[in-house]
């Protein structure tokens, strides 16, 4: 999976959190967590803790997005067979990914796959979600849809609302990931700038019955925040992302800022929110999420030998920061024994942001991974604390910012502590880090549950 582990593998702590990253992104793989949550027996389709007698119903189809879209749906295929229809989700394209690295194919004979781009929505995404919404206007009481929903899935179903543009879309997604703003914060906007997301595809939909399969890549798990929540009532309003907007003053297409004041002012309908009578025919089980990736992680540091600690898979805010605090962590380790006595490994997972000041280029995890190396080369160079101590971050989707590489993996000794400084000031960690032989890639992965990382702490 990590395409350049033999150059990575520098020590044995390398090679631990090398193998605890590489567990992480296998559990998160759709096709086994829709294998571990569906099940056909007869007649009888069960999803989590939900059950559909097929009989009733004259059509199941699949609809949904989002970066696993493919493989869930290649998955929901092999488990129905011919008790399932069609239907279509949208997914990576081979050119949409930054530098044209195309996703592993994925075959499907009676879903239809259509293409997306991530993370700046495109024509080809309009046009695909425009297919996607007439298919769910075409169901009626008598068809079970299987919704697929999964992370990357705001990007990729792109539908601008009433008079906006495709154009508006791009420059006010560009706006909101280069402002710091949290996932949550960005997908208020985005739903109140969308013709799908904040429960409107679930709208068009009616009146048939949705079991949709969730993949979440949201800290928290939150489902109206998971590809800005098409299947679910919306609890935010045009008040709401008019405020993301102004906090973090985002320069935005004039059009954006007037669709939001008029349905600030009631001009416009707002989103179906939580308890509408349109989402009680819907039900939304997560079929995996960040906590399987650390989770994973974690018990293969424990087959390995160690005690590992969890330290969250819901570690959120600056990644540069985040890093300093991973630090101070390992250099407890080493200094006290606490919370735990080394040799250690500490794993933890979420979404970090970046706010972009400088013109470079690089990922959360990346940065992430470079303030680390900065800390850790510190911290080496005062006490010999951080000679001991390896950080390995990456973005289990494979694709860190936009980039094509998953993450770094660093130590005291991998970027001096003045040319690190440098390269964080210009945002430009995939440049430092590709420089030092530290970058982790993997390719696009199939899956997105966040950000995993893992520290590992005096292994000999």
């Amino acid at each position: 999976m990590i395409r350049n582990r033999d150059q990575l593998s520098a020590t044995p702590a390398h090679k631990v959190a090398l193998d605890c990253l590489t567990a992480g992104i296998e559990a998160a793989d759709p096709a086994r967590l829709a294998r571990e949550a569906v099940s056909l027996v007869d007649a009888t389709l069960t999803v989590g803790d939900a059950s559909y007698d097929l009989a009733d119903y004259d059509e199941v189809a699949v609809l949904g997005g989002g970066k696993a879209a493919a493989v869930v749906a290649a998955e929901l295929e092999a488990i129905c067979g011919d008790a399932l229809d069609g239907g279509l989700v949208i997914t990576d394209s081979p050119d949409a990914s930054p530098a044209g690295v195309d996703p592993a194919p994925v075959d499907t004979d009676r879903v239809e796959v259509l293409a997306g781009d991530h993370p700046i929505p495109s024509e080809r995404g309009v046009e695909s979600t425009r297919r996607l919404l007439e298919a769910a206007e075409a169901a009626d009481e008598s068809t079970l849809i299987l919704g697929v929903i999964t992370g990357g899935g705001s990007a990729l179903m792109a539908a601008p609302a009433r008079e906006l543009s495709l154009a508006d879309l791009q420059a006010t997604t560009d706006a909101l990931l280069a402002s710091g703003a949290t996932i949550d914060e960005i997908n208020a906007v985005r739903k109140h700038c969308s013709a799908i997301k904040g429960g409107r595809l679930a709208a068009a939909t009616q009146p048939a019955d949705v079991c949709s399969l969730v993949v979440s890549d949201v800290v928290g798990n939150d489902l109206a925040t998971i590809a800005s929540g098409p299947l679910v009532g919306d609890p935010t309003t045009y008040a709401d992302a008019r405020a993301v907007l102004d906090r973090y003053d985002c320069d935005v297409p004039a059009a954006v800022a007037d669709h939001l004041e008029g349905g600030a002012a009631g001009e416009i309908a707002e989103t179906p929110s939580p308890g509408d009578p349109v989402f009680a025919s819907v039900t939304t089980p997560i079929i995996g999420d960040g906590r399987t990736a650390v989770e994973a992680a974690a018990n293969r540091a424990r087959e390995a030998g160690f005690d590992p600690l969890v330290l969250s898979s819901q570690i959120r805010g600056e990644a540069r920061e985040a890093a300093k605090t991973q630090v101070a962590i390992a250099e407890e380790i080493q200094a006290s024994g606490q919370p735990i006595a080394p040799p250690a490994v500490v794993v933890s997972g979420g979404e970090t942001t970046v706010t972009v000041d400088g013109d470079g280029v690089g990922g959360p995890n990346q940065e992430f991974a470079l303030s680390a190396a900065v800390e850790l080369g510190v911290a080496a160079d005062d006490s010999d604390a951080g000679n001991d101590t390896v950080i390995a971050a990456v973005d289990t989707d494979g694709i860190d910012g936009p980039t094509d590489a998953a993450g770094g993996i660093v130590d005291s000794e991998t970027i001096a502590p003045g040319v690190g400084r440098n390269a964080l000031a210009a945002n430009d960690a995939t440049a430092a880090l590709d420089a030092a032989d530290a970058l982790i890639e993997t390719g696009p992965t199939g899956t997105n549950v966040n950000d995993l990382r893992v520290v590992v702490v005096d292994v000999p």
